[in-house]
């Protein structure tokens, strides 16, 4: 099975309490494919510029993540330079330069039009939706945003939620979106509009999953040092679609894809950039996965 993944490559300069990283490669995409390429093969489309590294392509090629779809264009990579504070769960933006980025009209080559799997990671909802258009019959459609969609194009983005199957949003997005500050309410109300599955990620207290009638929630991985959050979200959205793609989708599929997602977030977290990602080792996923669910684990006492 091949996951497509749609949406940005960038490059990154970040600082955070712990270390700071100039000019390093980003973007949603790039950090979700990495992610996902532990579990299959992956698949991406995005644009970038003259400037985007050579061997960082290679890197991600070594990782089986076919290329074939990204677009190299005259001009710079897009550029995003941010920092973190003490609460290492805000990203405060320095500087955004869209460069190529601001043109990105994602056309899928045809030999990806009959994929099954397919991420629409955090770009314009039209882009979203265009892309959608150029897909033949999806098993299986899922996508993020942010709430600079949520705010300025509203309406488009409630065109491409009536369509997807799965959302993955944060806590507070899924507020704006819903317009309701209670988390369950605001779940029911934009389930309500489309998406069969809601992923709701918490950053530093987990992630929820409403499918169904059921939610299953769970903590993150307790990690000691957190040195750059930049792409955890990204990075779990990676592992969640990685997993669902290899095992296929079932509701005990779908709460295994939550801890893989947790799991990879979690290394992500390690390292400035996504440094760990590239040291990382399928069975030191294993390992944090049984970590995992032993924490989870506990035996019922009745009273």
């Amino acid at each position: 099975m091949t996951l497509l993944a749609v949406g940005s490559m960038a490059i990154d300069s970040v600082k955070t309490p712990f270390g700071e990283r100039d000019e390093s490669i980003g973007g949603s995409a790039t950090y979700f494919s990495i992610a996902a390429s532990f579990f299959t093969k992956v698949s991406l489309v995005a644009v970038i510029g003259e400037d985007f590294p050579q061997a960082e392509l290679e890197f991600l090629q070594s990782r089986d993540i076919d290329l074939s779809g990204v677009e190299k264009t005259d001009g710079k990579t897009f550029r995003w330079k941010g920092e973190y504070h003490e609460d290492m769960n805000i990203a405060h933006t320095l500087d955004t330069q869209l460069n190529v980025f601001e043109n990105f009209n994602p056309e899928i080559p045809r030999f990806l039009k009959d994929v099954d799997y397919l991420f629409l990671a955090n770009i314009d909802p039209d882009l979203q939706i265009s892309v959608l258009n150029q897909i033949d019959s999806p098993k299986l459609v899922a996508c993020d945003t942010m709430n600079f969609w949520i705010e300025g194009k509203n309406d488009s983005l409630m065109n491409i939620v009536n369509l997807i199957d799965i959302l993955i949003i944060n806590d507070a997005e899924l507020c704006s979106l819903a317009k309701d500050k209670n988390l369950l309410n605001a779940a029911k109300k934009v389930r309500d509009l489309g998406p069969s599955t809601l992923v709701v990620k918490r950053g530093e207290f987990g992630a929820i999953l409403f499918h169904e009638e059921e939610i299953f929630a769970v903590p993150a991985f307790p990690i000691k040092n957190v040195i750059d959050p930049t792409g955890a979200g990204d990075t779990f959205a990676g592992g969640f679609m990685g997993f669902l793609t290899l095992k296929g989708i079932s509701p005990n599929n779908l709460r295994n894809a939550v801890i893989y997602g947790s799991v990879m977030a979690s290394f992500n977290v390690q390292s400035l950039s996504f440094d760990r990602l590239k040291s990382l080792e399928k069975v030191e996923i294993s390992r944090r996965y049984e970590e995992f669910s032993s924490l989870l684990h506990y035996d019922k006492v009745q009273v």
